[in-house]
């Protein structure tokens, strides 16, 4: 064969060539590329969105631990301020307590001053009875003379 009419069949074998991976490889090749494309944008647009959501719910996250913080704060505040008040009541409650009790002591002590009086008058008038009696070396009836020794009883 003739060198040109070789060199023409491979020419035109080539253009065949050409023209069959244009028209059948080329295509799916080019779909599969941009899908791989389409593919890799989605799945970076969604990283961004998962960072986005993730930056959200840290500060989500930060405003709900102020808030657990804020409310454990006034919870602990109004337990103390509780606290305070119920301890100021059992004060006041003891104070009332230590009144009553002062003044059921002081009672108590005035009624054993009122029977240690009695009981002194009693044996005051007893030794006065019994001191008359040597002074007159006689006998006093204290029958006889009961209204005298009641009235030394109130005078002493």
């Amino acid at each position: 064969m003739n060198l040109n009419a070789t060199l023409l069949v491979q020419a035109l074998s080539f253009a065949f060539l050409i023209w069959f991976c244009v028209k059948f490889i080329w295509p799916p090749l080019t779909n599969a590329i941009e899908e791989r494309n389409r593919k890799i944008a989605d799945g970076l647009a969604e990283a961004e969105k998962g960072k986005l959501a993730l930056a959200e719910g840290e500060k989500q996250k930060a405003a709900m631990l102020k808030d657990a913080r804020d409310a454990a704060g006034e919870i602990k505040s109004a337990n103390e301020k509780q606290a305070l008040k119920l301890i100021d009541d059992a004060k006041a409650q003891a104070k009332v307590e230590a009144e009553r009790i002062i003044t059921a002591a002081h009672a108590q002590i005035a009624q054993e001053q009122q029977k240690a009086r009695e009981q002194l008058r009693e044996h005051v008038a007893a030794l006065a009875v019994a001191g008359a009696e040597k002074i007159l070396k006689k006998e006093i009836d204290a029958k006889a003379h009961g209204e005298m020794l009641n009235q030394l009883k109130a005078q002493l």
